[in-house]
């Protein structure tokens, strides 16, 4: 199994996310980046961008990848959006009288954007700042008011990202049983993780039903990587001190310690050390 490098702290959880799933695919596979970059489009120093986190991994990386390792591509598309948004909504916007790409598919000229305040020279019309639809041949009418198609756009693009959001749930398990676990006797759990570096959390370890709970998740099916975060990681790591394997600090993201301490559960339990938890690790933290 490769040996990844830790995933920057800044790096949304949202995006996190993605690329520690393309990671389990590549590893999974068993092709180096080497033989990855032979079987697709991109690079061997593209794909250590996109898996180490430096890069958001385009829409047809994830593609390729998933073809290539025969793996649910709708799943991962949708993590992809998911992530898109996030990387883009972190980006600040391009400062005035830097160059701005067109979108891909068009020419490789880049548009300036035009500082504010500056007129163009005497003498010399002033340079285009922005790509002008073509204007409708001479006697035809538009087949829609533009009012009209505006508002269509809109119910087109709403309704694309509900069900993004929608994939994006079922993919990493956030069901509505899940975000309604307060409610059914799980103390301290949430419907959101956000993380904080130097942040830690508590642990109440309990027993219920036959099984131990820490109050931050009820998941037993969950799989956690190296990089992965949220309350199912808090839990398990709680659980990790339970069971006399420090983990280190309870902060919600598996780093490396928690991946040791995992390895040294599961050594114990007679299950593979692989360092990831799955069912059978769940079930071995539960006991």
């Amino acid at each position: 199994m490769s040996r990844w490098k830790g995933l920057p702290a800044s790096l949304d959880h949202r995006v996190r996310h993605l690329v520690v799933h393309l990671r389990r695919l590549k590893d999974h596979s068993g092709l180096s980046l080497t033989a990855l970059a032979a079987r697709t489009p991109y690079s061997k120093s593209s794909w250590e961008r996109y898996l180490n986190g430096k890069k958001l991994p385009p829409r047809a990386a994830v593609e390729a990848l998933a073809r290539v390792c025969d793996a649910d591509a709708p799943r991962l598309l949708a993590l992809q959006e998911v992530a898109a948004q996030a990387w883009h909504a972190t980006r600040p916007a391009p400062a005035a009288g830097q160059p701005v790409p067109r979108p891909a598919g068009r020419s490789a000229r880049y548009e300036t954007a035009a500082p504010a305040g500056r007129a163009a020279p005497a003498g010399r019309a002033a340079p285009a700042t922005a790509v002008t639809a073509a204007a409708p041949p001479s006697g035809r009418r538009m087949p829609l008011p533009p009012l009209l198609l505006g508002a269509l756009a809109a119910l087109v693009m709403a309704g694309a990202a509900l069900l993004v959001v929608r994939l994006w749930q079922d993919a990493t398990g956030i069901t509505r049983a899940a975000v309604a676990a307060p409610a059914a006797g799980v103390p301290g759990a949430a419907p959101t993780f956000t993380h904080r570096p130097g942040e830690a959390f508590g642990c109440s370890v309990r027993r219920r039903a036959g099984a131990l709970y820490a109050g931050h998740s009820r998941t037993d099916t969950a799989v956690l990587d190296s990089g992965a975060t949220g309350w199912d990681v808090v839990e398990a790591q709680c659980l990790l001190h339970r069971r006399g394997c420090d983990p280190g600090v309870v902060d919600g993201i598996v780093g490396g310690r928690t991946r040791r301490a995992v390895q040294r559960l599961q050594a114990r339990s007679g299950l593979p050390t692989d360092g990831i938890v799955g069912p059978d690790t769940w079930k071995a933290l539960r006991r």
